[in-house]
């Protein structure tokens, strides 16, 4: 069965003292684990709702015709999908912290859902793709863009230190997230909104075929779409949340943290112009074309 076929079910990886367990979500908002308990998930600390531990996280670059405006001024900014990969380090669940290293400027978060393979895929078509799919889920793609400069296209250090890859509550079956909507909340304020299916240019099932004609991807690996404009930068004390209608809200809070011992190695935290136009938005060649066409979450211009 297709992962958009049947009821809505959503599955959760909890801990309940001190162990880790699967449970289904009920009506009621309660959690009854397989076992058969029922536990309240609001009070218990969640795992990402992964497993096995996946083999690898692909993260599309630009996606959404919005995000395309803001950064190319292009609602399709390239003529086909590119991507990075997030280290399996990365993975954070929902409730988890967020950790702002002492001299990085610009954390940023970015909404997206991410879609969850449920099989051994390799070589399949767009259409085959959706049976290969376990599930979706709520995913926050946190990167330090101070980093930009020197991790260009890779992304490593931008988007793969540890715990940038919250994602949950739960991982969910039997919704189509293209006839959803995408909201993410700084602070309980509505900063980034967007329809999935009118705004992405390239679904699931076309990124999880494109990266499938050379890549076998296995259960548990996880498949990041995208993320689409308002994209913007955090700081300790900041609670972001990204709710997928229908499918889940997510939750996570940032926290300060030291500089690394090793501070002085490497290449170091940047703030430039191409680190600004980023992590804040715009730059002035696109700035006006984007106030004049696009509006705020909240109805107003930018």
């Amino acid at each position: 069965m297709s992962v958009l076929q049947g009821p809505r079910v959503e599955r959760r990886r909890v801990i309940v003292n001190n162990s880790a367990y699967w449970g289904t979500m009920q009506d009621d908002n309660m959690l009854r684990l397989d076992d058969g308990r029922v536990v309240d998930p609001s009070v218990l600390q969640h795992l990402p709702p992964l497993e096995p531990v996946p083999s690898k996280i692909i993260a599309v670059h630009l996606s959404y015709s919005s995000r395309g405006i803001e950064s190319r001024n292009n609602p399709k900014p390239t003529e086909t999908p590119t991507y990075f990969t997030k280290p399996i380090t990365a993975l954070n669940g929902h409730g988890g912290e967020l950790v702002k290293p002492d001299g990085v400027t610009y954390l940023n978060y970015e909404g997206e859902f991410a879609a969850i393979i449920g099989k051994v895929t390799r070589n399949v078509t767009p259409e085959e793709a959706w049976d290969c799919i376990a599930g979706f889920a709520p995913v926050l793609d946190m990167g330090a863009q101070d980093f930009r400069d020197t991790d260009q296209g890779s992304m490593l250090r931008v988007k793969g230190m540890d715990g940038f890859c919250p994602i949950g509550p739960g991982i969910v079956s039997g919704v189509d997230p293209r006839k959803e909507t995408l909201r993410t909340y700084k602070n309980g304020l509505l900063v980034q909104e967007a329809n999935i299916g009118d705004e992405m240019v390239w679904g699931p099932d076309y990124m999880i075929a494109d990266i499938a004609r050379y890549i076998t991807l296995l259960p548990g690996d996880v498949i990041l779409t995208g993320t689409p404009a308002h994209s913007r930068s955090l700081d300790p004390g900041d609670v972001i949340e990204v709710e997928i209608t229908n499918i889940g809200r997510l939750r996570n809070h940032v926290v300060a943290g030291p500089r690394p011992r090793a501070d002085g190695i490497g290449h170091p935290p940047m703030d430039t112009p191409e680190v600004r136009r980023v992590a804040l938005g715009f730059d002035e060649r696109v700035r006006e074309d984007f106030k004049a066409n696009y509006r705020t979450p909240r109805g107003g211009n930018v």
